[in-house]
Formats: structure tokens, C-alpha cells, sequence
């Protein structure tokens, strides 16, 4: 598979699938955008009397791909729309939809996701397996995902790495959420990616520290008392008063709201952030496991 952003999409293979750019039937909002954008670019190709064979030659893609966006069952990438819209003549206005499918590309989980933090004023997220998304660096991320199974396609590597990079968005909101992490000590001494993506990851986590917003835990290994070992735990709070949290040790690992239930997750959320290390021994014990790398 090409990893020149064209990929197999090409009219030297008749525009095969590439995982990654199909749309997900289960999302509605996505299907929709995407059928919406299939029509319009539609519409220009009969307005300019091309059939779609003939408007995939001149892009240099295959019948079948221009079938499949046309009729909202694939996802176009930001280059067929600026071909699209060269070839059409539509003079900015089919290259202007790249902004509509943008978010589509990334999963509909992560999108909800990210939107609900990018409406948080506070984040509480204990991480045992992993370091927390919002916390990775690029290359760790890839060496992250690169060990996944089944193993990702190139395009499913970069979807899903967009995805979570543009979710740290969140540390250059104008209006500052307050944002808490504690980090099992696992989690810093794993080699990700090996020694240099190591390195540079826990250099970044001395970084997001010193961010006035920021609070970065530890939680050592040898804590006798340990209320996360049923997983993760992540809690948002919004400007009404309102909040959302889940875990995976609780309530199925779907998320909450309910009053009672979050509860639940704050009480063992701010046992596991006492036991662990303060912010200020935090970062020095990061630094000491620099040191050891």
C-alpha cells in the first residue's frame, strides 16, 4: 500500500477499498455528511455532462471509488475533493467541503469524546494499562498502535493517530480546564517505541506538568491499598454543574451520569490521587526514571 496519502484509491487498480475511509453505517451524524457531500459532488459531475467513468479518468481515479462517494458509501479524501473541484471547475466549492468530512474521519466514539472534553472546565483520568491519550506524544502513540491486534493498516494507523492528536487540542483552549492525571508507575517504566520515543515521552509529561492547569500523579507500584484495580476511571465536569464518568471496573464500563454513580467513581478517583505520589514528588520521580533510561 502506497503511503503517499493517494493509496490505493488510484485508477491503476480500479480504486480498491482502503480500510479506514469506509463510512461506519452505525453513525448517523457521519452518514449523513458524507451522503450530503456524495450528492453535491454528484450534481457538478451531471451539471458538466461527464459520466462517472469518464470524471474518475480525469482524476485518475476508478469508476467504482466515484460511485461509492457519490452514493455516500466512502469517505473522500481531502485530494479527491481538490481534484474534484479542479476538474469540475467548481471554483472552491467542492474543495470547501473538506471541512464538512474532516471530523468524519475520525471514529464516532472519539468524536463524541473529544467533544465532551472540549466542553469540560475539569478532567480527572487515572490510567493503569496506558499512558493517557491526551498525554502521548505522536511517536508514541504509533509505536502504541503499531502493537495493537489485528495490526492496523497505514490508513487506519493515521486515522486513528489524527484522531487522538486532535483531541489535545484541550491544552490550548482559551478557557483553561482543570486537568487532573495520576499514572501507574507501570506505565512510565514500559519502553514504548523503544529507548528514544521513551525518552521523549516522559520529557513530555515534564512538560504538560509545568502547565499551570496540569496536574500529573504517580502512583507507585508498591501501594499496599489499591482502589483502581478494576481500571481506568475518567471523570468530566461541565459549566452547568453537570458531569459524565466511566470505568472499567464500574457499571460495565459504560458512562455515567447519574448523581449516585459518579460519586462512586470521585471517591475512588481522590483515594487513588492520595495515594499517589504529590504533584511536586511526581515530576522528580519522573525525572529519576529519565535519569535510568
Amino acid at each position: 500500500m502506497s503511503v503517499d496519502g493517494v493509496g490505493t484509491e488510484r485508477s491503476g487498480d480500479g480504486g480498491a477499498d482502503e480500510p479506514g475511509w469506509d463510512v461506519d453505517p452505525d453513525d448517523e451524524s457521519g452518514v449523513a455528511v458524507v451522503a450530503a457531500v456524495g450528492r453535491q459532488i454528484k450534481a457538478w459531475r451531471e451539471a458538466a455532462g461527464l459520466r462517472a467513468g469518464e470524471f474518475g479518468a480525469a482524476m485518475g481515479y476508478g469508476e467504482d471509488l466515484v460511485y461509492k462517494v457519490e452514493g455516500g458509501r466512502r469517505i473522500p479524501r481531502p485530494e479527491f475533493l481538490d481534484k474534484a473541484d479542479e476538474v469540475l471547475g467548481a471554483g472552491g466549492k467542492i474543495a470547501a467541503m473538506k471541512q464538512d468530512v474532516a471530523e468524519v474521519r475520525y471514529p464516532k466514539k472519539i468524536r463524541d469524546l473529544a467533544k465532551l472534553e472540549a466542553k469540560a472546565v475539569e478532567l480527572e483520568a487515572y490510567h493503569n494499562h496506558n499512558i493517557n491519550g491526551l498525554l502521548q506524544t505522536e511517536e508514541h502513540m504509533r509505536a502504541l498502535f503499531a502493537s495493537w491486534l489485528p495490526a492496523y493498516t497505514v490508513d487506519e494507523m493515521e486515522r486513528v493517530v489524527a484522531a487522538r492528536t486532535a483531541r489535545q487540542s484541550i491544552f490550548e483552549r482559551a478557557s483553561l480546564p482543570a486537568l487532573s492525571f495520576v499514572q501507574e508507575e507501570v506505565t512510565l517504566r514500559r519502553p514504548v517505541g523503544g529507548r528514544t520515543v521513551w525518552r521523549r515521552q516522559l520529557e513530555h509529561l515534564l512538560e504538560l506538568g509545568q502547565l499551570r492547569n496540569v496536574s500529573i500523579q504517580v502512583l507507585p507500584t508498591l501501594c499496599e491499598e489499591h482502589p483502581g484495580t478494576g481500571g481506568l476511571i475518567e471523570v468530566l465536569r461541565f459549566p452547568d454543574g453537570t458531569a459524565v464518568g466511566r470505568s472499567e471496573g464500574a457499571f460495565s464500563g459504560r458512562p455515567v451520569s447519574d448523581p449516585k454513580q459518579l460519586r462512586i467513581l470521585e471517591m475512588r478517583y481522590g483515594m487513588i490521587r492520595a495515594q499517589a505520589l504529590t504533584p511536586r514528588e511526581s515530576p522528580a520521580f519522573i525525572e529519576k526514571l529519565l535519569g535510568e533510561t
